[in-house]
């Protein structure tokens, strides 16, 4: 991790993250890093960290990356003291339980893989989620190259009914593919 974290902030009446938020934050994840002990922070809460959006704020796009590039530190930092503990062998039993979970979801039919949204609730767009877990079945079954970044950064659109997914559900099951795909780069 380098020193000083800086960002360039947006400049008229855009927004940005909160820079003291981002800063503290930095601050937290370098000391932990550093010094803390292993489990302290990991690759999901800086996954799922939020900063408010303020008038001349950091810019999204570098604090954004600059998290890409921390979780990938922390992931890639839990992998090694998770191998130097129990050795390589244990760490891949470990990651093909956590791929054969998921791809026990990936088996189900088209348009059963999760459940339909509670009453008139909109979700995801059916489809589209299978489309995406298509890309993770040829990912497990012929080795095509997929990176957590494209899981990441999905966008489902919304549909209603026997059409939709549960949103929830979907979530959950893309935030532990984008863990097993961190852990296999």
């Amino acid at each position: 991790m380098s020193d000083g974290v800086m960002f360039r902030t947006v400049a008229g009446l855009k927004t940005g993250y909160h820079t003291e938020e981002v800063d503290d934050f930095f601050a937290h994840a370098r000391t932990v890093y550093e010094q803390g002990p292993a489990g302290a922070l990991t690759g999901k809460d800086v996954r799922t960290v939020a900063f408010d959006l303020v008038r001349h704020g950091y810019s999204t796009t570098a604090v954004d990356a600059a998290l890409d590039r921390l979780e990938a530190a922390f992931v890639a930092r839990s992998r090694a003291d998770f191998i130097n503990e129990r050795g390589r062998q244990a760490w891949l039993e470990h990651l093909a339980d956590q791929a054969r979970t998921l791809y026990g979801r990936l088996t189900r039919p088209d348009g059963e893989r999760f459940a339909a949204p509670a009453g008139r609730k909109p979700g995801y767009d059916a489809e589209q989620v299978d489309a995406v877990c298509h890309r993770l079945i040829a990912y497990f079954d012929r080795n095509e190259p997929l990176a957590a970044q494209e899981l990441r950064t999905t966008v489902f659109a919304r549909a209603k009914g026997a059409h939709a997914y549960a949103e929830g559900p979907v979530d959950a099951f893309l935030e532990r593919a984008v863990d097993v795909l961190l852990a296999a780069e």
